[in-house]
């Protein structure tokens, strides 16, 4: 299993809007990846499960999944994350 930390950068955090964009991405990649903060984990392509983890702007989350082809799908994830999508 391949895993990557990242620290949010959205000035607002993981809310509605990146959080479902980001839940897209996962969803789209095909993989099943899970997202992780402070030892709650739950699958990454579940908007309710994102949002659940109430994530702000400077939490570390830690994405795992596994498969051929999984780095680069978190590594992408991982630059998505760390982007601020509050940036006007």
């Amino acid at each position: 299993m391949a895993e990557r930390t990242a620290t949010i950068q959205s000035a607002h955090g993981l809310h509605a809007r990146p959080a479902a964009l980001f839940v897209q991405a996962v969803n789209d990649s095909g993989f099943a990846v899970t997202i992780e903060k402070d030892g709650r984990e739950f699958p990454a392509g579940s908007i309710l499960g994102v949002i659940s983890l109430a994530i702000n702007q400077g939490d570390t989350v830690i994405i795992r999944g596994e498969g051929d082809g999984i780095d680069a799908v978190l590594d992408s994830l991982v630059v998505f994350l760390e982007t601020d999508h509050d940036a006007a």
